[in-house]
């Protein structure tokens, strides 16, 4: 084989020829070869599975990144990585039987002891074929995490601090966290519904497995956190199964929150021969779910259990009082019906004598009154008569000084008001008659007398009633409306005021004084 660098020329010597530049390819080759050469064996390494690609479907490989941290001898820190490969049929065989054996899966954080051979490819690189796997370092692994979990809890007193909180002496609000679908769910409510107590269950559904159990399980602490006042208790149950699917209770956040949570814990995780990390910060750890119902349901029945006998008690105590009180209760009757009866005769005699006394007194005040009431009539009856004759002969007295008095006044009235009457009279007459004088006087036509004036005057005027009838002087009186018809023939229509009678006393024929309408 040609030396992989070309060599130096020696002093003195003469320029060798010019290197010959070597193919990437020959050169990559030459180094897988050496590899293969050098390290043809399969070696054991541990190392940190830093990134992980497991097959997606059957056929695929599976594809990892290994890291390792250590310490130099100059105490620098040096991080080894390199790549890694399980070939599709080596996984099937390999990944079971670790699961089986360490209880969880291939996943990234886990340190891993793997026997490894060294492949170099031209194109790809360096790189590592996974030909076997040692559970057993695994195991280990999560032992020394258990452990160191276990006692990161105990220094922050995470272990103890549940245990000290008081458990309700009969816890039946119960906030369950577990997931709906699970048997050991099931089986926990069937329990609970085979006993003589009723119990008020909310389920807080939560993932019990895998690498998000932790999480979910976290996050239903916090739901029951918030409302922790309606619950008595907490119960953290989930079903047997493999190791793989109890780890996540071995989380330390989880033990922590269980550890400091305000609420007592009860959990029931798995088998009997298991016992995770939270059992051991919970309040109380069991076995199985039908184990912590089955504690419950004893719980309330050791309750019940104590509270017949306090019952049982109370009641025979309540017994002997009862007879106690019911001697003394007889005692006191007889005892205040003695009493009773001796005030009774000592009341009734006082009551009879002030009966007696009772009667007596009001007769004789009322005969007292009486008396009294006698002698007040009769003084009443002589005064009412003295009173009677002074008003009487009072009124006499009056009715004749007033009857005088009239009489007089009646007189003098009378004289005076014939003097005003007669005065008045005489007056009337004088004033009627001047004005009866002066208006006919002021109004009053004269007709020419048939005997004294010219036969043409007297001829030409006629007197007319209301129908135009000529009229008699019988009918002719003062006040009486006539028609007066004019030698012309015009017609005037007047009221006779006056008619002056003859010298003789006689009634002229025809009226003097006119007046017209």
């Amino acid at each position: 084989m040609p030396p992989l660098f070309n060599r130096r020329s020696e002093i003195g010597l003469p320029a060798s020829l010019p290197p010959v530049a070597l193919p990437l390819a020959e050169l990559m080759a030459r180094v897988r070869q050496t590899l293969t050469d050098r390290f043809a064996e399969s070696y054991w390494v541990v190392a940190e599975i830093a990134d992980l690609t497991l097959p997606r479907f059957d056929g695929a490989h599976c594809y990892l990144v290994l890291t390792d941290q250590h310490t130099t001898g100059r105490g620098a820190q040096l991080k080894a990585q390199a790549r890694a490969t399980i070939w599709s049929q080596r996984y099937q065989q390999l990944a079971p039987a670790f699961l089986e054996q360490t209880g969880q899966e291939l996943s990234i954080g886990i340190k891993v002891m793997l026997r490894v051979q060294v492949k170099f490819h031209e194109q790809y690189g360096l790189s590592l074929d996974v030909v076997a796997i040692d559970p057993t370092y695994t195991v280990g692994d999560l032992a020394r995490q258990r452990l160191e979990t276990i006692r990161k809890l105990e220094a922050k007193d995470l272990l103890e601090r549940q245990k000290r909180l008081s458990l309700a002496i009969g816890p039946q609000r119960l906030a369950v966290i577990s997931s709906p679908t699970a048997a050991g769910f099931q089986d926990f409510m069937q329990q609970l519904s085979e006993s003589a107590y009723d119990f008020s269950v909310a389920l807080f559904p939560a993932s019990m497995q895998g690498a998000e159990a932790p999480s979910s399980i976290l996050s239903a602490l916090d739901m029951i956190r918030r409302q922790r006042h309606t619950f008595d208790v907490v119960i953290l149950i989930r079903g047997g199964g493999a190791k793989t699917d109890l780890l996540a209770f071995d989380d330390y956040g989880l033990a922590a929150a269980v550890g400091s949570f305000p609420l007592p814990v009860l959990t029931g995780i798995g088998h009997e021969r298991d016992e995770a990390v939270t059992d051991l910060a919970a309040h109380l750890a069991l076995k199985t779910p039908t184990a912590v119902a089955a504690f419950l349901t004893e719980r309330l029945g050791r309750l019940d259990a104590v509270f017949e006998g306090y019952a049982l008690r109370i009641r025979e105590l309540a017994t002997e009082q009862l007879q106690d009180a019911a001697t003394q209760l007889r005692r006191l009757t007889l005892r205040t019906r003695e009493t009773a009866q001796d005030k009774l005769a000592f009341h009734r005699s006082a009551l009879h004598q002030q009966l007696r006394q009772a009667r007596e007194t009001p007769r004789t005040h009322l005969r007292r009154q009486q008396q009294q009431l006698a002698t007040q009539r009769r003084a009443l009856h002589r005064a009412a008569r003295q009173a009677l004759r002074r008003q009487q002969g009072a009124l006499r007295t009056l009715g004749k000084l007033l009857a005088r008095r009239f009489r007089h006044l009646h007189r003098r009235r009378r004289e005076q008001l014939l003097r005003y009457r007669y005065q008045l009279q005489l007056a009337t007459a004088r004033q009627l008659h001047l004005a009866e004088l002066r208006l006919a006087r002021a109004t009053a036509h004269r007709l020419p007398n048939a005997e004294t004036a010219p036969p043409s005057a007297a001829a030409g005027i006629r007197l007319l009633d209301n129908n135009n009838q000529p009229l008699t002087p019988d009918r002719l009186r003062a006040g009486t409306h006539v028609r007066l018809q004019l030698p012309d023939d015009a017609v005037l229509i007047a009221r006779i005021i006056a008619r002056l009678s003859s010298t003789d006393g006689s009634s002229p024929s025809v009226p003097d004084l006119f007046s017209q309408s």
